[in-house]
């Protein structure tokens, strides 16, 4: 039996259709066609109907990459990003597409899993799509990829951090101060015996425990067999295996602050099988906020940081810039700050020593 043809297209062909065979279907010309996908408000409602059918039809897909060669515009926004499993990412995400799927824009993500390396080879495939900005989440480039990205001709937004030397524009906030904030709260809750878990030395986290440091030592507390890491990238588990480590050197620990939320559940865990209770025996901080702080039991105290904010504000700043007249905005830096939530894993010592003495 024949295969079926409709107006010269043949509909079982595995061939990928083109602008001309979507033309020929809907009987009218190219131009019209492109006319249609591109600006739909200029052509008829009956026609526009009818070019739409001849798409659905033979699954037309537009070239993209042939658009761009005519226009010189791509509607492409690479973002990387050093982890995809990583659920502080998520809300980031879900912003820089909430803004810019609705403007046309799609958004590219690459996932670089923290190595230097692949984000230097991320960076160099991305600008070979003619992006028309890029979105990368920290500041710590190497100098191939600084140089790449700063002759890249497209704006340049790096997030999460705050750098001395932004490659062009920059939203994040100060890790060393948040670290350093989380100590001081445990401490003046009266907690001195505080310890620091950390995973995946990446530069964050590296300055949220070089902010720990400065806070104990400001403070003239030791931290002596007190901090516990892994190389390895962090998760719940980890959090439990940390703390035991911890525990082991130093018994009496009154509280714990971890580098992200993921070890800071595993300490909760970790008490839960010990018979350790937080916050009355130990108590615990995280970092980020991620959604199941607020549905531990007892509910995680942690470091909130504005994800949402970064990335809303890096893609409404690229719209501006590509949609305007090219200039920079005014205020090129932007520190977010961080904010400490208290909830229920943690609690202010003196009020458990006040306890203890009423009941002696």
């Amino acid at each position: 039996m024949k295969e079926p043809r409709y107006s010269g297209v043949n509909l079982n062909s595995k061939r990928r259709a083109t602008l001309s065979d979507v033309a020929r279907r809907a009987g009218v010309s190219p131009v019209t066609v492109s006319r249609a996908l591109r600006h739909p408000e200029m052509v008829s409602e009956d026609l526009r109907q009818r070019i739409d059918a001849a798409v659905r039809l033979l699954n037309y897909i537009p070239n993209h990459l042939a658009s761009a060669l005519a226009s010189t515009r791509t509607q492409i926004v690479g973002v990387i990003v050093p982890s995809l499993t990583n659920g502080v990412f998520d809300d980031y995400l879900g912003a820089i597409q909430d803004v810019l799927n609705p403007a046309g824009f799609q958004v590219l993500v690459s996932n670089v899993r923290y190595s230097d390396q692949l984000e230097e080879k991320a960076i160099q495939t991305l600008l070979g799509y003619h992006p028309e900005a890029i979105i990368i989440a920290g500041v710590d480039q190497t100098e191939r990829s600084r140089d790449l990205l700063r002759h890249s001709g497209v704006p340049v937004v790096q997030t999460m951090d705050i750098t001395d030397d932004p490659i062009d524009l920059n939203i994040g906030l100060d890790h060393t101060a948040a670290g350093a904030a989380a100590v001081r709260y445990l401490y003046e809750q009266g907690h001195r015996k505080i310890a620091h878990l950390t995973a995946r030395a990446d530069p964050r986290a590296r300055r949220r425990h070089a902010g720990y440091q400065r806070a104990m030592d400001e403070l003239g507390l030791s931290s002596e067999g007190l901090v516990a890491l892994q190389p390895r990238p962090s998760d719940i588990e980890m959090g439990g295996t940390l703390f035991a480590e911890v525990l082991a050197r130093v018994p009496d620990v009154s509280a714990v602050f971890t580098c992200n939320d993921d070890l800071a559940l595993g300490v909760l865990f970790e008490c839960q099988r010990r018979g350790i209770r937080v916050p009355d025996d130990v108590a615990v901080i995280g970092f980020n906020d991620l959604d199941f702080c607020v549905a531990s039991v007892p509910t995680l105290s942690t470091v909130s940081t504005e994800r949402l904010k970064m990335g809303t504000w890096a893609a409404e700043t690229i719209l501006e810039i590509v949609r305007g007249s090219g200039k920079r905005p005014a205020k090129t830096q932007i520190d977010v700050g961080f904010s400490i939530l208290s909830r229920g894993s943690t609690a202010v010592a003196a009020t458990k020593a006040e306890k203890r003495a009423r009941t002696a």
